[in-house]
């Protein structure tokens, strides 16, 4: 894998060529159940997100590149993050596939993806439970007490900024029906 090419040729990352470098954000919103409280709320927060490029890593006649990302969310002015995922952002231009692989520590691991074009700045990736190739996986407490049976995230790309929105669909024993946890926030370039 030639971790360099990506940046020495960020067109090669389609749709995510955007999305090269470092990026912070306080506009975030998340909306979840909180189990302090017994019911769902509103929590703002700040973010950063660094997506470094690399490519192309080949598998067989496939082709990818993509971006090696870190992100953390802090409420106000704390100094642990409440919430950190790791993962890639790839692009596979034969396919035309943009596409989120990542995990968060409380051992949700997603594999989300959509059909796109090279010059697209708005797509949708979605992933469901027990679904391939797009699917979702968790460890047997999760899959109990906070399943995720669906994530859906909205990114739009722009000139030094980038925004998102995500719904994780949980089934929950606190709720009859499914409920929606959803994240949004707008990030700028820092760097």
């Amino acid at each position: 894998m030639g971790h360099n090419r990506g940046m020495d040729e960020p067109e090669k990352l389609g749709p995510l060529q955007g999305l090269i470098g470092e990026w912070e954000g306080d506009e975030g919103l998340d909306v979840s159940y909180h189990h302090a409280e017994g019911a769902p709320g509103e929590t703002r927060y700040r973010e950063k997100v660094t997506m470094n490029p690399f490519g192309p890593v080949d598998n067989g006649t496939q082709c990818l590149y993509g971006l090696d990302y870190r992100m953390a969310a802090w409420r106000g002015e704390e100094v642990d993050p409440f919430h950190t995922e790791i993962g890639y952002w790839l692009w596979d231009a034969g396919a035309g596939h943009v596409i989120r692989a990542f995990m968060v520590p409380r051992s949700t691991m997603v594999l989300a993806g959509a059909d796109a074009t090279a010059d697209q700045s708005r797509f949708t990736m979605s992933a469901e439970l027990g679904s391939t190739p797009w699917g979702v996986l968790e460890t047997p407490y999760l899959a109990t007490n906070a399943c995720t049976v669906r994530y859906e995230v909205t990114v739009d790309v722009g000139d030094g900024e980038w925004s998102y929105e995500s719904d994780t669909v949980l089934r929950m024993p606190q709720f009859e029906d499914l409920y929606h946890h959803t994240d949004r926030n707008t990030l700028r370039r820092v760097g």
